[in-house]
């Protein structure tokens, strides 16, 4: 197959603006063409980008769209991303490359461990003073040469060399005395220099008080004293210096049928020694925002002990944790959006999402007080997808999220062609409880719009079980394995060790996955060795809905509900943003798992989906050791290990593993050889390569002016919807546990052939 060629166009130095729509658009720096294929290695690009920019290979950023995405930037690492860039613009003969330099860090003071950079980098650059610079270059009897000019320091000396023009001149040896940084006092100084001129004096104008304010504090850092207030109110500001005689006062109020504040009165004399302003009593949440946002901007996990720290390092100011943690929570809303005000657009946000993609089910509903309740979200894609290319069988989990109001998300997946998490619908609701799964179930049922029996994987309690039955007639319920195990282990009263309930539970999920009768009583009757009452307990469990020897529902061996572990960790990446923004990051996240499948798909050239084809070869290797024999009709006699029945008008085999894999086991596949028939022809279509792309053939449109809020007509009725009363609680959120004990059962790995289930004593596998 050719080479997939194609330019790059790569682009540095400019920058990115949102435009109303979200999407991204790039203006200003340069910009290169480079020749690029899918032969080409991450290294080799990274190293060609460098030598064309002249700029260090290690401190780049390299980033690019998806074609018809421009609101989600994809970053290259290694070499399978840049394979997949070009995969995805294959019809395309260039593609716009994005360049980003990282900063490195240039600071002399101790780093903290969550920050690469300080705050004062966030600030201009201050001009050293010239009485410094007088002294460095006073003397004329010294050659003259450019202030810009590469300086190299000696090692074991202060004496500078600088190279210009191949000429090499040394310099008298700098004191560190003159260094900007050399002390504490003199840091604060430079970082805080900027705002000595915050106030200037009598007739100073201001938007509003909270400006003059903000200024206020600025000048009072910048020039190392405290104040307290006289008179503080919504027009008027009187504030003297905190020590006692000194004169320093000032006074300032509005302007008459104006919001504007103006200085009326200053003395700006102090008398007093002033000294280091170290105290943090001064410093609001507001000013500590101020300082901190850009920083959070690109440090999203910049921490609260990290904040103190930089801040006493930078302005001399000494903070408490919850200084810090008030002012983070500042700074975070003023970058995101009001978390209130994200509540407020609810409506709006569902009806855009039903206007840009039709067929889609977007609602939500509020309690008597107006305070959010839940909210559903199923996009069309998603629905169309399950409907025409997945197994009609459904997990249904949990997450609880830890954003500042708290809440739930509950979620519906699938699993694709390919075994693969699809998402199909999710809700955030104030609590999980049986009411709010029972509402949720309700939104599933009108979104699907089936009458296609379908099988849940799920928890039986929370009122799951009532809930399923009532609304999805003729489906069926399987019971998820995990809180069963974990229900089990808190009902034993009887005092085992940890290894005896890990011996328990591996016996459990062997009963669960034994395809008969026999099979389980085997694995129970184990279990019933070591405790009687774990034996009762697992009899009255109702195994028909867990064990694969009774369970009449398809469930395609799949045993737990959570199965959709890489969508809930979108919501766990995205919990602290406002809910329509956290919402708006899971559909983004959506779009680009729908944009990826459907692109590599389109590589296949197997009738069947990659997983899938290889348990079909592994199952085709085991036939050479079987015998068939025809015994009446389309029914047929399997010898190997065991003697099997299959059944080729019913695709059944004595076995079990045909009717519970959905792939024809080893004993089918032998007799399909003998009939001359093709084994794919007895393969589930669900996991057809045909299948798989019908799954991930439709998009989900961009929801334009999510921020803007809809002009209704005067005659609607405007919803107003107001954050849950629920708070987040003080200490360290919980993290929810996949189980107490180790419930996966510990398989056995082969040493010959490396397969799982069976050891080398046993291996069966023709090598």
């Amino acid at each position: 197959m050719d080479d997939k060629k194609m330019i790059a166009i790569c682009q540095l130095g400019g920058e990115f603006k949102t435009n109303r729509d979200g999407s991204l658009s790039y203006s200003g720096g340069d910009a290169h063409a480079i020749d690029i294929d899918d032969q080409m290695t991450f290294d080799d690009f990274k190293k060609e980008v460098a030598e064309m920019f002249s700029c260090g290979i290690n401190t780049m950023s390299i980033k690019y769209f998806l074609p018809g995405n421009k609101k989600t930037l994809i970053t290259i690492s290694n070499d399978k991303d840049l394979k997949r860039m070009i995969t995805f613009h294959g019809d395309s003969l260039t593609t716009d490359v994005y360049i980003m330099m990282e900063t490195p860090d240039v600071s002399n003071m101790p780093a903290s461990r969550s920050s690469r950079t300080t705050l004062s980098e966030a600030v201009p650059p201050i001009d050293p003073p010239l009485d410094v610079m007088d002294n460095i270059v006073s003397d004329t009897n010294q050659p003259n040469f450019s202030l810009g000019a590469p300086l190299d320091v000696n090692d074991g000396t202060n004496n500078v060399v600088a190279h210009i023009d191949d000429v090499q001149i040394v310099l008298p040896e700098i004191s560190p005395s003159l260094s900007l940084i050399h002390s504490n006092e003199e840091k604060h100084v430079k970082a805080a220099q900027q705002w000595q001129n915050a106030i200037t004096g009598v007739g100073q104008r201001f938007n509003g008080v909270n400006e003059f304010r903000e200024a206020l504090r600025k000048y009072a850092l910048a020039n190392q004293f405290a104040f307290r207030y006289k008179k503080n109110d919504s027009h008027r500001v009187t504030v003297k210096c905190k020590t006692e005689g000194c004169p320093w006062r000032i006074h300032a109020s509005r302007l008459t049928t104006t919001q504007l504040i103006c200085i009326k009165k200053m003395n700006p004399t102090h008398t007093c020694d002033g000294g280091a302003l170290t105290g943090g009593n001064q410093a609001t949440r507001s000013w500590v925002a101020s300082i901190i946002k850009e920083k959070l901007k690109a440090f999203p996990n910049y921490k609260p002990k990290d904040i103190v720290h930089d801040i006493k390092q930078e302005y001399g100011v000494q903070l408490n944790y919850f200084q810090a943690w008030r002012g983070k929570e500042v700074a975070r809303e003023q970058l995101q959006g009001s978390y209130k005000e994200a509540y407020k657009q609810l409506p709006y946000y569902c009806e855009r999402i039903m206007e840009a993609n039709p067929g889609s089910l977007a609602t939500f509903t509020t309690k008597e007080d107006s305070s959010f309740h839940r909210l559903f979200i199923s996009f069309h894609a998603s629905v169309y997808g399950f409907l025409q290319g997945c197994r009609p069988l459904l997990f249904l989990d949990s997450i609880p999220l830890k954003s500042k109001y708290q809440g739930t998300l509950l979620a519906a997946t699938a699993a694709d062609g390919d075994d693969a998490v699809f998402p199909v619908a999710f809700s955030v609701v104030d609590a999980e409880t049986a009411d709010n799964w029972y509402w949720f179930l309700q939104q599933l049922k009108s979104a699907l719009s089936s009458t296609c029996p379908l099988t849940f994987v799920a928890d039986r309690r929370k009122g799951l079980k009532e809930s399923i039955s009532e609304i999805f007639k003729d489906s069926y319920h399987s019971y998820c394995l995990r809180y069963l195990t974990d229900q089990l282990i808190r009902d034993l009263k009887g005092q085992f060790s940890h290894e005896v309930k890990r011996l328990m539970i591996e016996d459990l999920y062997t009963a669960a996955s034994a395809p008969r009768p026999e099979g389980f009583q085997r694995c129970i009757e184990s279990i019933k060795s070591i405790s009687l009452e774990a034996y009762n307990w697992i009899i009255e469990s109702e195994p028909q809905n867990w064990a694969n020897a009774f369970f009449q529902g398809s469930r395609y061996n799949h045993l737990t509900s959570n199965f959709g572990e890489l969508f809930y960790s979108w919501a766990s990446d995205a919990h602290d943003l406002p809910i329509t923004q956290m919402v708006d990051a899971i559909r983004e996240k959506i779009v680009e798992l729908v944009y990826t499948r459907r692109a590599e798909s389109g590589q296949w050239l197997t009738r069947l989906t990659p997983s899938m084809e290889e348990k079909l070869e592994k199952e085709s290797l085991k036939v050479r050791s079987l015998q068939v024999m025809l015994t009446s009709g389309n029914t047929f006699e399997v010898r190997g290990e065991s003697i099997e029945v299959v059944d080729m008008d019913r695709w059944d085999c004595s076995c079990k593993d045909w009717q519970l894999t959905g792939l024809p086991c080893s004993h089918a596949i032998a007799v399909i050889s003998c009939t001359g028939r093709s084994p794919y022809d007895y393969c589930a279509r669900y996991f057809t390569t045909e299948s798989y792309r019908l799954t991930y053939s439709e998009s989900i449109n961009p929801l334009p002016d999510v921020d803007r809020p809809h002009q209704k007509d005067s005659s609607q009725v405007v919803v107003t919807v107001t954050p849950p009363p629920t708070r987040r609680p003080p200490g360290r959120p919980t993290k929810k546990k996949s189980g107490s004990y180790e419930i996966i059962k510990r398989q056995l790995q082969c040493s010959r052939c490396k397969g799982l289930g069976h050891n080398k004593s046993t291996c069966k596998e023709i090598l």
